[in-house]
């Protein structure tokens, strides 16, 4: 083999993110952020983006993910979409599983095989290197022996859940803040914290940032170095107003309730 060498700075050229949160948070909603999206639905709640016109793939089955794949990476009419969103990860992955059992009698099996095929179709997905990738989970509550509540990205198998943030480059849960005056907005965190798992690889994000997937894009292989949050940050003096309370002067549970209900 001929060895070609490149570097960093030309082979990042699209980014790969899953953002995950409670139902109603909004992460159907940022797919009409995204620059050119073509949106991959596994779910029946698109209302949100009803003023868009935005081109949509139904699917049901893995099967269906499988033949989206090909459409967006072979097909001449797929090449205008700079942006593959899939909306959910969690939904298709449900909708395998249940799929399965029907098929063996042993729910392990099920699980293992459900593993495997969910765990190269998105790898798939993620080497696609001249499309943004964007998919969607639902969170889910871990709750460690000493009654700490961690959230993380949910699929069904704990192989998946293990598996699902290491094949992204941004691990973002959309979250609803509020501010000291009571009015709530909502932000992606992308740093851990002892409540949510979170990931930035680029290391040029923001703790916060704002929910827009064509501003955070820019932010990280744009021209521009400047990190997205700082487009949106308030005058200093005004920034106790913006930003939310940290994890220490909130209480968790009502945090929670907020952004389930949001």
């Amino acid at each position: 083999m001929a060895i070609k060498l490149t570097t960093t700075k030309m082979t990042v050229k699209r980014i790969k993110v899953l953002c995950y949160g409670f139902a109603g948070v909004g992460k159907t909603t940022l797919c009409g952020t995204a620059p050119d999206p073509i949106i991959i639905s596994a779910e029946a709640g698109l209302l949100s983006l009803a003023d868009k016109n935005i081109p949509v793939i139904e699917i049901n089955t893995a099967d269906d993910l499988k033949e989206a794949y090909l459409f967006v990476t072979q097909s001449d009419d797929a090449k205008r979409f700079q942006t593959l969103c899939l909306d959910s990860i969690t939904d298709i992955g449900e909708v395998t599983l249940s799929n399965l059992k029907e098929t063996h009698k042993d729910p392990r099996q099920a699980y293992g095989e459900l593993a495997d095929m969910m765990g190269k179709l998105i790898r798939a997905f993620r080497d696609v290197n001249d499309r943004h990738i964007y998919f969607t989970a639902k969170a889910k509550r871990l709750v460690d022996p000493d009654g700490v509540t961690m959230h993380v990205p949910h699929m069904p198998g704990q192989q998946l859940i293990t598996n699902l943030p290491y094949w992204f480059d941004l691990v973002l849960p959309l979250r609803v803040g509020k501010t000291d005056e009571g009015e709530t907005y909502r932000y992606l965190q992308t740093q851990p914290s002892m409540y949510w798992e979170a990931k930035d690889r680029s290391g040029k994000l923001a703790p916060m940032v704002k929910p827009h997937l064509g501003e955070l894009f820019e932010s990280i292989i744009g021209e521009s170095e400047k990190p997205v949050v700082k487009k949106a940050a308030p005058k200093k003096k005004a920034a106790p107003k913006q930003r939310p309370k940290s994890e220490e002067e909130v209480n968790e549970t009502t945090t929670e309730e907020g952004e389930e209900n949001g």
